[in-house]
């Protein structure tokens, strides 16, 4: 069995990291360069960057941000937000990102994760699921009760602030048969809430797709890592604040999730 991935999240708005609960009521956490060589430093797998005000903004990536993060940590990087073609994504990558995620962009233009797989291939390219529980649709004469009852999320783009339409199950599925190669999932209900990850939204993604599935949104402490994995299915679980303000660390998240029986770089080899 792989390790399953710890990743910390730089949530980045006017170059700087920041965390708030549903992308609102905003704090300042620090340098995302600093942050992130500190994350690498103490054993992170992987980091995602995501510029979290360039679609509502309208804008591209902050290159500049992302050179300066990406030259001061030594593991793999994601960047997402404000990419929109295939050109951007190729920028982004110059600037020393190793994956891209696209989520509004991807949900407006379906095609651009098939042109940027055969461009750069799919292990680059990952599709961002920002999702919201809708209220179960009650029985109907026209569908079977399991259905009318079943619980689904509806994907919402804009940092969460616009709905689609899009059931996310849907999708996540359209999204890998596009050509993403990897999917994160967060959950815009626990975002930031810190009560735990939305195991369910997890597992209904995981158990369709064929591509790796990165828990987000809710972490509280080391257990829900766990729960991520074991309940949801997730192939590596991603958290911002209970990192950046040092409730608890990456050490012991793998601890714990060794402690379960999860596979795990151990912090030694992932710091290496």
């Amino acid at each position: 069995m792989l390790a399953r991935r710890v990743i910390p999240c730089l949530d980045v708005a006017d170059g700087r990291v920041v965390k708030g609960t549903r992308f609102v009521d905003l704090t300042d956490e620090g340098d995302p360069a600093e942050l992130a060589e500190r994350y690498a430093r103490e054993g992170a797998d992987e980091i995602v960057f995501l510029d979290i005000t360039a679609a509502p903004e309208g804008r591209g990536t902050v290159l500049d941000v992302v050179r300066r993060t990406a030259s001061r940590a030594f593991v793999p990087l994601t960047v997402g937000g404000g990419v929109r073609s295939v050109d951007e994504m190729r920028d982004v990558l110059r600037a020393g990102a190793d994956k891209v995620s696209f989520n509004t962009a991807a949900v407006a233009t379906p095609g651009l994760l098939t042109e940027c797989a055969r461009r750069f291939g799919s292990q680059a390219v990952v599709c961002a699921i920002d999702a919201r529980r809708r209220p179960p649709r009650p029985p109907s004469t026209a569908e079977p009760v399991a259905v009318a009852g079943a619980t689904t999320w509806e994907v919402v783009t804009h940092g969460g602030r616009t709905p689609t339409g899009l059931e996310a199950v849907e999708w996540a599925q359209r999204a890998v048969a596009l050509g993403a190669g990897e999917l994160l999932v967060t959950s815009m209900d626990r975002d930031g809430t810190r009560s735990g990850f939305d195991t369910e939204l997890l597992r209904a993604i995981s158990s369709r797709v064929r591509v790796p599935v990165i828990a987000s949104g809710g972490a509280a402490g080391p257990e829900d890592f766990v729960l991520a994995v074991r309940d949801g299915g997730a192939d590596a679980v991603l958290a911002a604040s209970i990192f950046h303000r040092q409730m608890y660390s990456i050490d012991e998240v793998k601890q714990a999730m060794a402690a379960a029986g999860l596979p795990v770089r151990p912090v030694e080899e992932a710091a290496a």
